[in-house]
């Protein structure tokens, strides 16, 4: 009996921080070995000042894919980071919206999961997470992800940007218009001139305004959505136009209907423009050490 109640002593915690490891929702993204590597440095963006934010390690078929930085309260992601994968820009239509389980309970699947086709069953999720009624009558809104498929060659990496932790409302010309040029811009470049690693952080800023349904606020709306990326491996022999936005550079662009020219400027420039439109301090920074390599 002495050896089985000390086994189980034993067993016990280690259980525990098995389960902690699989969990998708994290503590810390340094703690999670494979979430961190979506990171330069292993790093992510520091000045957030929210206590509030969920850590979402995104796996999909128990492999994580990239990481989501999220509000269960605004229920919108507030950056999603990945390593972008050199791709043709084809998108994936196939796969069914999905919804991170953990974050409606410490109990639920490490993975993300299809919506039930119940619509009853999307109320054990719409506390912590939107949900496909939030979207269903909103014609003005396109659900656009952060991390957009089209920066993804794997078929599974791409099927995993389809759940809408990773979405934002964004104004439906705005979406397919000037932000769906600069993501194809941004995946020219990478495909072209990052011979490397190229890490992607893109976000969004709060307007204040929400997606309301059964008179109650759901889904924040962004003001801006931005973006930065960091390739420290690329080629010095590349266009002076394209070279001098490497190793790292930024975009943005207001969520309006006509006001909504994208903004591309260096990465510190970006930092400073952010500061004034959201909740961080004055160490806000994006990547480590501003994707300047030690070597």
């Amino acid at each position: 009996m002495k050896l089985t109640s000390l086994y189980l002593a034993l067993l016990i915690p280690l259980l525990s921080l098995i389960l902690r490891v699989q969990a998708g929702v994290v503590d810390n993204f340094n703690h999670e070995e494979r979430c961190k590597d979506f990171l330069y440095m292993g790093t992510p963006p520091k000045g957030y000042l929210s206590t509030s934010l969920k850590k979402i390690c995104q796996r999909y078929m128990d492999k994580p894919r990239f990481i989501t930085f999220y509000d269960p309260q605004k229920h919108i992601p507030i950056y999603s980071a990945y390593i972008f994968k050199k791709s043709d820009g084809e998108k994936r239509v196939d796969v069914p919206w999905m919804f991170e389980p953990q974050l409606a309970t410490e109990k639920g699947s490490s993975s993300m999961e299809p919506f039930p086709q119940s619509s009853l069953m999307h109320k054990n999720f719409e506390d912590t997470q939107a949900v496909l009624e939030d979207y269903a009558d909103v014609i003005q809104y396109e659900r656009s992800q952060l991390n957009p498929d089209q920066h993804q060659a794997d078929p599974l990496d791409k099927a995993a940007t389809y759940t809408l932790t990773n979405v934002v409302p964004l104004i439906r010309e705005f979406s397919f218009g000037p932000w769906s040029k600069q993501e194809e811009a941004i995946r020219k470049r990478l495909n072209n001139y990052c011979h490397g690693k190229a890490y992607v952080i893109t976000g969004v800023t709060m307007s204040g305004n929400m997606i309301r349904r059964d008179n109650l606020d759901r889904v924040a709306i962004p003001e801006y959505i931005w973006t930065a990326y960091c390739c420290t491996d690329y080629d010095h022999n590349a266009p002076y136009s394209e070279r001098y936005k490497f190793p790292s550079f930024g975009a943005y662009g207001l969520n309006d209907h006509v006001n909504n020219q994208i903004v591309e400027v260096p990465t510190k420039n970006l930092e400073k423009f952010l500061k004034g439109k959201m909740q961080v301090d004055r160490n806000f920074q994006i990547f480590y050490s501003d994707c300047v390599s030690d070597s």
